[in-house]
C-alpha cells in the first residue's frame, strides 16, 4: 500500500504544479501516517478517503485541493491533543508552499484541512462537502466494518477510562443522530446515510446498556 500511495501523491503534487522532487514529502507524511499511537487514523484510513473522494469527484470544484487535504487532515495527530487539525493545516501550508503550489490552492488545502474539526461544511462549499463525506464514509460501512472501526477508535483512547470514554463517545453519537443530514453530496447521502444511522445507533446501544 505505501508505494501505491506515493505513486498517487507524486502524481498529484505534480498536477498541482510542484517545483521540486514530491517523493520526500510523500514519505515523511507516510511515516506521520504510521505513528505507532494510531490505530483508526493509518493510511488504510488515508486510502479508504482518497478513494472516496475519486468516487465523489464529480460533486467538486477542485477535486485534486480535496486530496491534498485528505493527505494533510490527519498528518498531525495525538489523540490527548486538540489542536490536531489546526497543526495540520500549518503542516499543510508549509510543505506546500516549500513545494512551489500556489498560494490560492495552498490557502484552499489548509481551508479544508481545518473544517475536519467539526464537519460542517458551509452550503455551497462543493469542495468541503465532499472532504467531510470521504472522511464520514465509514460511518455508512458494514457492520462488520463499522464494529473495526470502532474498536479502534476506543484502541486510540486507551487512556481514557471506560466510564469517560463511554459517556464521551455516547455523546458524540447522539450528536451525529440528531443531524438532518450525515452526508451532503447526493452520491454519499443515498450509499451512507441510512446505513450509517443504523451503526451509529446499535454502538450508542451497546454504550447505554
Amino acid at each position: 500500500m505505501t508505494t501505491e500511495l506515493l505513486d498517487r501523491w507524486t502524481a498529484l503534487l505534480l498536477r498541482a504544479g510542484a517545483t521540486v522532487d514530491p517523493e520526500p514529502y510523500g514519505r515523511d507524511l507516510l511515516a506521520r501516517w504510521a505513528e505507532p499511537q494510531r490505530h483508526y487514523h493509518r493510511t488504510e484510513h488515508l486510502a479508504a478517503v482518497l478513494d472516496q473522494i475519486d468516487a465523489l469527484a464529480g460533486h467538486a470544484d477542485d477535486p485534486d485541493a480535496i486530496r491534498l487535504a485528505a493527505w494533510f487532515h490527519d498528518a498531525v495527530y495525538k489523540p490527548d491533543r486538540s489542536e490536531n487539525e489546526e497543526r495540520s493545516a500549518q503542516l499543510a501550508v508549509r510543505a506546500l508552499r516549500e513545494a512551489g503550489l500556489a498560494e490560492p490552492l495552498t490557502e484552499e488545502v489548509a481551508r479544508l484541512v481545518r473544517l475536519t474539526v467539526g464537519h460542517h461544511p458551509a452550503p455551497g462549499d462543493r469542495n468541503g462537502e465532499v472532504l467531510c463525506d470521504a472522511d464520514l464514509a465509514v460511518l455508512g460501512g458494514t457492520p462488520e466494518q463499522y464494529a473495526a472501526y470502532a474498536a479502534a477508535v476506543r484502541a486510540e483512547y486507551a487512556f481514557v477510562p471506560e466510564d469517560a470514554f463511554r459517556e464521551g463517545r455516547a455523546a458524540i453519537l447522539r450528536q451525529l443522530l440528531t443531524l438532518p443530514a450525515l452526508y451532503r453530496t447526493t452520491d454519499a447521502r443515498e450509499r451512507y446515510d441510512e446505513p450509517a444511522r443504523r451503526n451509529l445507533a446499535a454502538e450508542l446501544m451497546l454504550l447505554e446498556r
